[in-house]
């Protein structure tokens, strides 16, 4: 996450909730050729929809890998999944030729389909009301450590700068203009059945912001899905 300087206005928000229609879209593919929609998936299999930050994020390409891991247990249960990543195309099919996954993935450079989405790209200044704003004080004393990795909790800056380290990940022209534009959107994970209803969902930090860059487990996914209707 990237603090982001503005000046913050109220705004009504409602983010969507299970018994939503999601929302469609078409995106360009990234490990196959042509687009994705949502709509691909209507009337035959459900399916998990992972929105993601961009590769400068460490937490989000953990997530991917967690997301890899599960496909055959997401398989038997009857689901797809697609995880949409907030870059260009050309740079995430160099990222992915080299770091494989059998998950299929959606370019969006935008962030467009984060925002049909309704999660929220919070904002650094002088009011809190988290999700959508938190004053620089309450950014600044955010300590995370989500994936146990770290000798100790940091702020989550320095979290993503430690773990882009120790993997010697180098952001790339595309990685800071994708960070300077979009590092506050906040990740979701959206259940979708075969009609098109959203059956369960998980914002990333939605409740406070000490939950930054936590991702829902493996453990929380699969229970939602055995209880997708047939």
């Amino acid at each position: 996450m990237a603090p982001k300087e503005v000046r913050l206005t109220m705004l009504s928000f409602r983010r969507l909730e299970p018994g939503d229609r999601a929302p469609d879209f078409t995106l360009p593919a990234i490990n196959r050729e042509g687009t994705v929609s949502l709509g691909d998936f209507g009337g035959k299999r459900p399916v998990l929809l992972g929105l993601f930050r961009g590769l400068h994020c460490p937490f989000c390409r953990r997530q991917l890998v967690r997301l890899t891991a599960m496909q055959e247990k997401l398989d038997r249960a009857g689901v797809e999944t697609l995880a949409v990543v907030n870059t260009t195309l050309d740079r995430a099919r160099l990222y992915f030729k080299y770091h494989p996954t059998r998950v299929l993935l959606a370019a969006d450079p935008a962030a467009g389909t984060h925002r049909l989405f309704c999660l929220p790209a919070s904002e650094l200044g002088e009011v809190s009301g988290w999700p959508q704003r938190a004053t620089r004080e309450e950014f600044g004393a955010v300590r995370i450590n989500p994936t146990g990795e770290l000798a100790a909790a940091l702020q989550p800056m320095e979290a993503n700068d430690e773990l882009n380290r120790r993997e010697g990940f180098q952001l790339t022209e595309v990685d800071q203009q994708i960070l300077a534009a979009h590092g506050t959107q906040l990740a979701g994970h959206f259940l979708i059945d075969r009609e098109g209803i959203i059956r369960w969902t998980h914002v990333e930090a939605w409740e406070r912001i000490g939950d930054l860059t936590t991702f829902p487990s493996e453990e929380e996914i699969l229970a939602a899905a055995r209880v997708l209707p047939r």
